[in-house]
């Protein structure tokens, strides 16, 4: 069977990367710019592919800050457009990021994970996390961040990171590592959406005629007129905070120690705790 084929309810054995780009197609992705970078390749490879059988695009750009500068033209004009990468690949892309965060444009940004500093290895790694969920680039802005930790979260997080990027007109990144990237599940698969239930996008550059002429902006060249925008966007963030806020508690009704871990790491903790715990220990887990 073909994945694209795959129905409501069906399952199929996939690899993380792969996982990510069917979801992101299933969710509306019509637009996907990258460039390669280990270990987030399948990524790229897979929508090279699968986007031209929706009618998509697919364009390797010829360095992450290109390709981050062609996402925010794609969501600008208001498509729903996903970008990956890994590491240092992310690090390039933080003005961008910046940019779209303050132009108030949707997008979903994967981050594979490697370690570092530098170019570091391409090992899977947990170490860009408060790049993530501080906003990573310049100014006061944030990111929305979905960390999944198995294969069928990292479809259906995937699935939300789009919804959640139009609903509050903000980057949101599925936040995982290498481990998670090339490792291999059965994941339940949904029906992709249908397109023309979308919400309109008033806002998007689409051509004025017939309308007013929309402005797309993150300059904001007088002292008040930016202070405003940047209340704007904290109120956005605060409701952000206040309603998208996911989180797993496990086994912590009776816990008296508490471990905090996401991704891979949050697995390798629950199988922790059940050992420890059949020694006595009273240990739970917190994982957003």
């Amino acid at each position: 069977m073909k994945r694209g084929d795959a129905g409501m309810g069906e399952k199929l054995l996939m690899k993380g990367n792969e996982v990510f780009a069917e979801a992101a197609v299933r969710a509306g992705c019509r637009y996907f710019f990258g460039y390669p970078i280990t270990p987030q390749n399948e990524i790229p490879e897979y929508m090279s592919w699968r986007l031209p059988e929706v009618g998509g695009v697919y364009l390797q750009a010829e360095s992450e800050v290109a390709a981050i500068n062609m996402v925010f033209g794609a969501a600008g004009a208001g498509g729903r457009v996903l970008i990956s990468s890994s590491s240092p690949g992310i690090s390039l892309m933080q003005e961008g990021i910046s940019y779209i965060a303050g132009a108030e444009l949707p997008c979903v940004i994967i981050n594979v994970v490697r370690g570092g500093p530098g170019l570091g290895g391409i090992l899977p790694a947990q170490s860009d996390y408060f790049q993530a969920t501080k906003g990573g680039g310049h100014g006061d802005y944030h990111l929305i961040v979905l960390a999944p930790h198995t294969l069928q979260e990292a479809f259906d997080l995937t699935m939300l990171a789009f919804e959640l990027a139009d609903k509050y007109r903000n980057p949101v990144m599925v936040y995982a590592d290498g481990f998670l990237g090339q490792m291999m599940e059965p994941v339940e698969l949904r029906d992709p959406i249908d397109l023309s239930s979308l919400p309109p996008k008033p806002w998007a550059i689409t051509g004025a005629k017939g309308r007013e002429r929309n402005l797309i902006k993150s300059l904001y060249l007088e002292g008040e007129k930016l202070e405003a925008h940047n209340f704007k966007l904290k109120k956005k963030y605060d409701e952000i905070a206040k309603n998208e806020v996911r989180y797993e508690l496990y086994m912590m009704d009776d816990a008296e120690v508490a471990i905090s871990a996401y991704g891979t790491s949050a697995r390798i903790s629950k199988t922790a705790i059940k050992i420890l715990r059949e020694k006595g220990f009273k240990i739970g887990l917190i994982r957003p």
